[in-house]
């Protein structure tokens, strides 16, 4: 069921088990990097992590050119240009880290991927917060191969999931103790958190 705080996006264009591309409605609307998302279907809604975002051309191989040399600014260049609304995409890759099914929220994926098309909202504050009452997520993050390092995926995720919260230190506290009993590499937490804590 479709809260009113939910703001669609974009729709699903490329789906798998543990990754799901969405592209925007409104070119250059994208969700912030490691801000959660999700998708359903009429059993379940998987929520996923922005882990990377490009803007491109709808024609796979045709480049953009520069447009602006006789203008006065980039919002000139759109104005002066419309049809380049219609020529470029916005779109965002996700790690899918969860899904509900019957009422409950598991830290785990989901028994079948995201469909084409499903539409893609951000998750309301509340969402996120209910999301991650637990740290099992985490998991997930370290288990998988982003585009992005995983190290910032992780930073940028935690970032983002802090501002659900009243309390948002003691919330990465305990993400952090979380981080501390998966990674064996002392050097690599040690750089997780001390970039968390900024």
């Amino acid at each position: 069921m479709v809260t009113q705080k939910e703001k669609r996006i974009g729709e699903v264009i490329a789906t798998a088990t543990a990754t799901f591309t969405t592209q925007c409605y409104q070119l250059y609307e994208l969700p912030p990097l490691g801000s959660l998302v999700k998708t359903r279907n009429e059993k379940l809604e998987l929520f996923a992590v922005v882990a990377n975002a490009t803007t491109t051309g709808l024609e796979p191989g045709r480049k953009a050119i520069a447009r602006g040399k006789d203008e006065e600014s980039e919002e000139a260049i759109y104005k002066s240009n419309p049809q380049l609304e219609k020529l470029l995409k916005s779109e965002f890759e996700t790690l899918v880290i969860g899904h509900r099914i019957d009422g409950k929220i598991n830290h785990f994926l989901p028994p079948v991927p995201a469909r084409i098309h499903s539409f893609v909202y951000v998750c309301p504050v509340e969402e996120v917060k209910e999301f991650s009452q637990s740290p099992g997520f985490i998991n997930i993050l370290l288990n998988t191969n982003p585009t992005l390092p995983q190290n910032e995926l992780i930073i940028t995720c935690l970032h983002q999931m802090s501002f659900a919260h009243e309390d948002s230190h003691q919330f990465l506290v305990t993400a952090g103790k979380h981080l501390a009993r998966l990674l064996g590499d002392y050097n690599q937490l040690k750089s997780i958190l001390e970039r968390i804590e900024h």
